[in-house]
């Protein structure tokens, strides 16, 4: 008897312990990726492309290009790797998302659906740069009088002067938007 009560008292506690444990470890793993990503959606395994849109047809497409600098906002780098994820359009799914890399003089380019906002803001392009040294997170800000970035942006780029601020450009349903970063 003394057995089968030691071995039912066995069994509770690893189911509470199983238990406890499929409980806490996402939010463990989450509170460790928090710190290495401050935006929602991102996702490490986004497929490699630069056509981001649902249709070739879209009517709110946004096209995005830019230079990716070193830090010293001058020298332009090749082969970074650019993840870029967003709201789907009409959505609370971040299901646009892209990994591409830049060309020989530093240069990316992808074309978008025009995001979804969450409530209470305006829609926004998540990005993530890096390099083999270096990792850099920012957004690009998006809304009818243009295109914006933060003061977060802002402090960790200064370095490229002029080049900083992105130029946003309406033609024929397509917004074009020139949006350098340094990491």
């Amino acid at each position: 008897m003394k057995n089968s009560t030691s071995r039912r008292l066995f069994m509770r506690n690893s189911a509470f312990a199983i238990t406890g444990l499929a409980v806490l470890t996402p939010t463990l793993t989450n509170a460790f990726n928090f710190s290495e990503n401050p935006y929602l959606g991102y996702n490490p395994y986004a497929e490699d492309k630069n056509d981001l849109r649902t249709g070739i047809f879209s009517d709110n497409s946004v096209a995005v290009k830019g230079i990716i600098y070193e830090n010293d906002g001058a020298t332009p780098i090749r082969n970074a790797v650019v993840e870029v994820w967003h709201l789907s359009p009409n959505s609370s799914k971040y299901r646009h998302r892209a990994k591409l890399q830049t060309d020989e003089q530093g240069e990316y380019e992808f074309i978008t659906d025009f995001p979804n906002r969450e409530e209470g803001k305006n829609a926004r392009i998540y990005f993530k740069i890096s390099n083999f040294e270096k990792i850099n997170f920012t957004e690009l800000i998006l809304n009818n009088a243009g295109a914006h970035i933060t003061c977060e942006h802002w402090k960790k780029n200064q370095q490229l002067g002029e080049k900083l601020f992105p130029k946003k450009e309406n033609f024929l349903g397509y917004s074009n938007i020139q949006f350098n970063i340094s990491i």
